[in-house]
């Protein structure tokens, strides 16, 4: 069977990718779905402990210091700043890879398929941003802080509601959330470095680029040790990046910004040896994600979503906070039309329709999932109000209530839409290609 789309599936707004990042996306969902329900789990208990008698035990772990100084670098972080700076850096390092994949040879290296998921990432970054300012306009002093919290979309937890509830939506439209999920990921990277660096001190950023260096050249020439040796990597890129991560956090950067710039330095274009083709990005993607998706993002949920909130009076008062309410408008209704907005403006632009396999209420439903901010909105809190300060625990909630809210109403649309495309799937014949994929893709207009 020939593999060539037609004519108006290749013109189509959302038409599926090729194979190869078709085959990367479905590893890639398949691993961050055990990670989002890990991460659900480590938040449910940091909420269960901060509500009951041992509150005051999990908040003086979580408050406790362990650190020291090396010189001028200051190392001394309580349990919790070490879980948002330190191990949050290998969820952006992941963040980074992916990034670099979808640049290299994804949907990012197409000028023209890539500026749906980028103009929708944006419009979907942007729209909350400025519900959230909108409302909060008038409350109290130091709200606004907060604009870019409802800004993030939380991949894990995004996918892990995907894979239960989307098992046969269309392929292309799971890619698509993937996609603009990683954009989205870039620019909260971006906003956390321009608009979250306090005093910054440039000297290390400049010291910093001498462990860079060296960490770029050993990825590049050493590529094939690296990928046939698990213990390389961590031997002499590790303390590489320790020391890189120390800087960028003395430098005022927020310390996270070095995972994502290291992982910029690591190949990303495939090569070929002994009959085996690979990239090092890819690699490193499937060895660390377990560390990150399994560990690192959990623990950090753990002992950031742990919210006092004071009984049912208490998470109502929450509630009518500006703060909350701009968070929870933002991220559930500001996302939906950032992204469905600005995908339809693009249709409208480049006369052109949605791929023939998807619905715009399809899109509606990935967008309201999309919703879901959680890991990177809880970062986002945290440094736009000082742990003290009471919209910190306040702007928490309304993260924690905004995902649960998107996960449900993504849900609710999904649900029957995955049931159709159930219904379709077991009553049309499965053509199969020559490697003997199935290959659902066909073009149904009763769908």
């Amino acid at each position: 069977m020939s593999t060539a789309r037609p004519k108006n599936e290749q013109d189509a707004v959302l038409s599926r990718g090729t194979y190869r990042e078709l085959s990367r996306i479905e590893r890639i969902l398949t691993a961050e779905t055990t990670g989002g329900l890990i991460l659900v789990i480590a938040a449910g208990l940091a909420l269960l402990l901060a509500n009951s008698g041992a509150s005051e035990a999990y908040a003086s772990f979580r408050d406790a210091h362990i650190g020291f100084h090396i010189g001028p670098l200051n190392l001394d972080l309580s349990i919790g700043h070490w879980a948002a700076d330190g191990l949050l850096a290998i969820f952006f390092f992941l963040a980074g890879l992916e990034l670099k994949q979808e640049f290299v040879h994804g949907d990012l290296r197409d000028p023209g398929r890539a500026l749906v998921p980028v103009a929708a990432a944006a419009g979907g970054v942007a729209v909350p941003a400025l519900v959230f300012v909108a409302i909060t306009l008038r409350g109290p002093e130091g709200a606004l802080s907060g604009w870019a919290i409802p800004a993030a979309t939380d991949i894990a937890f995004a996918l892990a509601v995907l894979a239960l509830v989307g098992t046969h939506l269309p392929s292309a439209l799971r890619t698509f959330l993937l996609t603009l999920a990683i954009v989205d990921d870039l620019l909260a990277i971006l906003i956390i470095a321009i608009f979250y660096t306090s005093d910054l001190q440039p000297v290390y950023l400049l010291v910093a680029l001498v462990p860079m260096a060296i960490f770029a050249l050993l990825a590049q020439k050493a590529q094939s040790w690296f990928h046939r040796s698990f213990t390389a990597a961590w031997i002499l890129l590790l303390p590489l990046g320790l020391i890189t991560w120390a800087l960028f956090l003395n430098s005022g950067i927020h310390a996270t910004i070095a995972g994502v710039a290291l992982a910029f330095l690591v190949p990303a274009t495939a090569r070929e040896k002994d009959g085996v083709r690979y990239s090092l990005a890819e690699t490193f993607e499937h060895r660390f994600r377990p560390l990150s998706s399994g560990f690192a993002v959990p623990v950090f949920a753990f002992l950031s979503a742990g919210v006092a909130v004071g009984g049912f009076s208490g998470l109502v008062a929450s509630w009518a906070s500006p703060v909350a309410l701009g968070i929870m408008a933002g991220l559930v209704g500001g996302k939906i039309l950032g992204i469905v907005g600005t995908t339809f403006l693009i249709t409208r632009l480049r006369r052109a329709n949605l791929d023939p396999a998807i619905r715009w209420v399809d899109l509606v439903g990935m967008a309201a999932v999309a919703g879901i901010g959680f890991t990177v909105s809880l970062l986002v809190a945290e440094l736009s109000y000082d742990s003290g300060d009471p919209l910190h625990d306040i702007a928490k909630v309304g993260v924690l209530t905004a995902s649960l809210l998107a996960a449900i109403v993504g849900a609710l649309i999904l649900i029957p839409r995955n049931a159709r495309y159930r219904r379709i799937a077991e009553e049309e014949k499965v053509d199969t290609n020559l490697d003997g994929v199935p290959d659902v893709f066909t073009d149904d207009s009763s769908r």
